[in-house]
């Protein structure tokens, strides 16, 4: 028997990436077509946006609690949130939820130690670069992080809620997210977290200025591992 995972959605690219690696990654300890049970459920991006504009992260983890309710219910045994900057509001979300979660910074930062990295540059929405969440998880595992600059944080915010959440990748945002990458480097990072669920499928780590932490995949992979585990 496996447990049941539950995905808390926020944007629906990345809940589908997370989704469908969940699916793809299960088959190598499970067999051909094999997966845990998966429940996801999403409440409308519109719905969360004004408390994510806002700074309001305890009514951001209102929200994401009546999903946690809703996989519960349907029999998840842990939940997983995709979205990176959503994770703000976890401290206001645990100590109410009906099940434990996985956070998804701490696999990103388990991974980095894993693998030597001492300095992440940490690509994502000027909600979660500039705030706590990698911070705190980074810390707990000795790792460094920076993030862009003023001017490239306006613009990847901008690059992640008017393209990439609504399914646009094109060539001119992949070749800036290397440049910005590039900047990173020149500032000691070893490696680059693609810290908005959706970067995944703009960048391409063989063509990327420094080795890719993808948070998605990374967090997908965990909760495999965490569902096949014996309870």
């Amino acid at each position: 028997m496996t447990q049941h995972i539950g995905i808390v959605a926020g944007s629906a690219e990345g809940a589908a990436l997370c989704y469908r690696t969940i699916c793809l990654e299960a088959q190598e300890a499970m067999g051909e077509h094999n997966h845990p049970e998966i429940t996801l459920h999403s409440l409308p991006m519109a719905a969360h946006m004004p408390h994510i504009l806002a700074g309001d992260w305890e009514r951001v983890a209102d929200l994401l609690l009546q999903s946690a309710h809703k996989v519960a219910e349907a029999g998840a045994a842990f939940a997983i949130c995709p979205d990176n900057t959503y994770h703000a509001a976890l401290p206001h979300l645990l100590a109410r939820s009906p099940l434990p979660w996985l956070h998804i910074a701490e696999v990103v930062a388990e991974e980095a130690a894993g693998r030597g990295f001492q300095r992440l540059g940490v690509l994502g929405t000027k909600y979660l670069t500039e705030g706590p969440v990698y911070v705190e998880a980074l810390k707990k595992f000795g790792v460094e992080r920076e993030i862009p600059d003023g001017e490239d944080r306006e613009r990847i915010n901008t690059i992640i809620f008017k393209e990439l959440v609504n399914g646009v990748f094109s060539e001119e945002s992949r070749l800036y997210f290397n440049e910005v990458m590039e900047r990173l480097r020149g500032r000691g990072c070893d490696a680059a977290v693609l810290g908005c669920t959706e970067i995944p499928l703009l960048v391409r780590p063989d063509d990327a200025p420094l080795p890719t932490l993808d948070s998605t995949r990374l967090l997908a992979r965990a909760a495999v591992r965490r569902a096949i585990e014996r309870p």
